[in-house]
């Protein structure tokens, strides 16, 4: 075939991947016509004929590694495995021995064990005898059984036989050492076997027990080796023979403790077990034979060995037990599988099995390579960082710098990469920046807020606890020439173009701000770093009014209170909010916890009561208005005075019992408090599918509580998980939530 060594391989689209195995004559044309349309997977009627209870199929990645040299032959690997970083180390690895010369290999024999038990042994001795004696014509008998395979030169070519000690008895087990040929031959030897059973009793006068084959294929040993010359090892800062005695030390440090040697063969099988799959084989049994025999001599060790030899060069040496087939129902049965095997080329079941083998002595390479270097969570994330990219359909033009910034970030998350995404975008768009930066500079801070209880009810005049975010919002204001300029980081896009409603809402509030402070109408360039993105129930609207004025009263040298600056907000909130409770602004202002109602005004709470309640903000992925939401509940309020009175009623309740619980740390029933107050919300419309789903997936992890907090008809909820913070917070960030602590550490 023609060179594995495809230059930039990895970068191409799938379809140009499926193109060049095309050219390479390694797919016909309809082969690469079902890899495009994605008909290479079993279909659900096929699977119910090879599995009970089936609902359905299950898929993973098919992918192909490259570079391999084998026996100075030229290979293209199918693997089926969804951890992307073992590709590309195996595609890695398998380059660097290509340079050195490739993998040499080789397998002396290729025979499956069956295995018959023989119980009741009256004397040993004289069974043993007795079956050495008819070795030949019990060998023959067996053969019998399957003609088709003597046909093809197989069959059983030996009988051992084993003195087994169980438990206080001796008992005779015979092994019959048989070729199957191409065939994997698990159906094979047990046919065989119990072929046998009835010439066996006869024979001996002894009972049949167990007839079966032995998946321990320790008479099909593959040996692969590789000899790596120390400057190809060379990573980053590490030099070839600092690698090479790394991956010698990791080695020896597996072959010697077995907590160790687990993980290193674990990924020797990473690579195996995918080439496996794709290629339709039983992965499970190749992996119990590779376990059984590590632990041969008494100890669990590795199974590669890698040492330096008289040249200084790094030698590496993989001897494991593989048996596989290339034919057979199962195979024919799943086009998945006949690709596979198409790709490898392999003309034999022992040719298959030395891929397999080098695969695993390559993916071991390119794992203690990255232990003894830059350490392998490095190379994972980057991988990862890749998958989480493409998740989000980045064009190809944009997609190295996206995964870049992503990296960098530290936060391999979907709702990261698109921001970074729509940063770049829209900084296409952005005005010219190259004006003078050198004027003074005014700069504003508030914080954001959660309504632990209470929203919508404070606007009827009820209590509600209001918890501030700290440190939400940040601003930096510059006076300039030419229109407004608004760059946000830390929320969703890195600038707002004058054509959005963000940015037409941000200047009607300046110019607000403005009129109130009493000075004229500027242009600005304005930074707001925020944690809290618009729109999602956590008082961002107020959170930028607050800063915004800090930040031009900064700039303009003015002296003002903390009561003037919400006063202002308050005016500000109008703008997004209609009527609004006044408890944003104040939140944002002061940075705190309040009890508040619009009758009895602001009563704070102690800080140190809010400051260590163990909650997390999850955000949904649906924005919401909250004039829009406040008018819709107005709008059933109106229609249903009653119910939507006593509910308000109970929400404002709620805000009382809720600081009890607080003061008492009593989160037991402060999760409950929560709970009914969610209900109480849905109850009036302002939940949704994806809402409810939020809430329902902190309390099945684990949560006590878990509402709604601020407007709903989208944002965020708040979530009581004590002692489970973190694993909750990574269970929503996996279902692609963004998480938000109320500290700022």
């Amino acid at each position: 075939m023609n060179k594995s060594d495809i230059t930039g391989f990895y970068k191409m689209t799938i379809a140009e991947r499926i193109e060049v195995l095309s050219n390479l004559d390694i797919l016909t044309s309809e082969e690469s016509q079902l890899l495009k349309s994605g008909n290479q997977v079993i279909l659900t009627h096929t699977a119910d004929n090879m599995s009970e209870n089936v609902i359905g199929v299950f898929g993973l990645p098919l992918s192909i590694a490259t570079n391999f040299l084998i026996n100075d032959q030229d290979y293209l690997v199918p693997m089926v495995v969804e951890e992307p970083s073992i590709v590309a180390g195996v595609s890695s690895a398998a380059k660097i021995i290509r340079k050195s010369g490739g993998f040499i290999a080789s397998i002396h024999e290729s025979l499956l064990i069956g295995q018959i038990q023989l119980l009741d042994v009256k004397n040993i001795a004289d069974t043993v005898g007795i079956l050495e004696q008819n070795k030949k014509i019990l060998i023959h008998s067996a053969n019998l059984s399957q003609p088709n395979l003597i046909k093809r030169r197989g069959g059983v070519k030996d009988i051992e036989i084993r003195i087994v000690k169980q438990k206080s008895k001796q008992i005779v087990v015979l092994h019959l050492l048989i070729d199957t040929k191409d065939a994997m031959g698990a159906n094979l030897v047990n046919t065989i076997c119990e072929s046998l059973a009835d010439d066996l009793s006869e024979l001996t006068s002894c009972r049949v027990g167990l007839k079966i084959l032995s998946n321990l294929t320790d008479r099909s040993l593959i040996n692969i080796k590789v000899k790596i010359p120390h400057q190809y090892l060379t990573k980053d800062d590490y030099d070839g023979p600092e690698v090479r005695d790394g991956i010698i030390n990791a080695t020896d440090f597996a072959d010697s403790d077995p907590y160790r040697a687990t993980t290193h063969n674990k990924g020797i099988m990473n690579g195996i077990d995918a080439v496996a799959i794709a290629t339709g084989n039983d992965w499970r049994s190749i992996e119990a034979a590779a376990h059984a025999y590590a632990c041969q001599d008494g100890r669990y060790r590795s199974l590669t060995k890698w040492f330096v030899d008289a040249d200084g060069d790094l030698v590496g040496e993989l001897k494991m037990p593989i048996k596989v087939g290339i034919v057979g129902s199962s195979l024919k049965a799943n086009p998945g599988a006949q690709l596979g095997l198409k790709i490898t080329a392999a003309k034999n079941s022992n040719e298959l099995a030395i891929i397999m083998g080098s695969v695993g002595l390559a993916q071991n390479l390119a794992a203690l390579r990255a232990l003894t270097t830059y350490g392998i969570q490095k190379g994972h994330m980057k991988l990862h960082a890749k998958s989480v990219v493409m998740s989000i359909n980045v064009p190809e033009r944009y997609f190295s710098k996206v995964l870049d910034a992503l990296i960098l970030s530290n936060e391999i998350k979907a709702w990261k990469a698109q921001e970074i995404f729509d940063s770049i975008k829209l900084k296409e768009t952005m005005p010219d920046d190259s004006q003078d930066d050198t004027g003074p500079i005014g700069f504003g801070f508030s914080a954001g807020k959660i309504i632990l209880f209470g929203e919508h009810a404070v606007v009827y005049d009820h209590y509600a606890i209001a918890i501030p975010i700290e440190k939400a919002v940040k601003v930096e204001l510059q006076e300039i020439e030419g229109d407004y300029q608004f760059i946000i980081n830390g929320n969703s896009n890195s600038f707002f173009d004058n054509n959005s409603d963000e940015y037409t809402y941000l200047v009607r509030m300046i110019e607000m701000i403005s009129d109130l402070l009493k000075i004229d109408r500027g242009k600005y360039k304005i930074k707001i770093f925020s944690r809290i993105p618009l729109s999602m129930g956590l008082g961002a609207s107020a959170s930028y009014a607050v800063a915004l004025i800090r930040g031009l009263i900064d700039l303009f040298n003015l002296t003002s209170t903390d009561k003037e600056i919400n006063d202002i907000a308050y005016e500000c909130e109008t703008l997004s909010h209609g009527n609004p409770s006044g408890i944003d602004n104040t939140v944002a202002c002061y940075a705190q916890p309040i009890l508040y109602n619009r009758k009895d005004g602001v009563k704070n709470i102690d800080f140190d009561d809010i400051k260590s309640l163990p909650i997390i903000i999850a955000v949904s992925n649906k924005s919401s208005k909250t004039i829009d939401v406040i008018n819709e509940v107005c709008s059933r309020y109106e229609k249903n005075k009653n119910i939507y009175t006593d509910i308000f009623m109970q929400l404002g309740k709620l805000s009382t019992k809720g600081l009890a619980a607080i003061k008492d740390r009593n989160f037991d029933e402060l999760g409950i408090l929560m709970n009914v107050a969610h209900g109480l919300l849905n109850a009036i419309g302002v939940s949704n599918s994806e809402l409810e789903k939020m809430v329902n997936l902190a309390r099945s992890e684990g949560a006590l509580g878990a509402k709604i907090t601020g407007s709903g008809g989208g944002g965020s909820i708040v979530i009581l998980c004590p002692g489970k913070e973190e694993e909750i917070a990574k269970t929503f960030e996996l279902a692609g939530y963004k998480i938000i602590s109320i500290n700022s550490s």
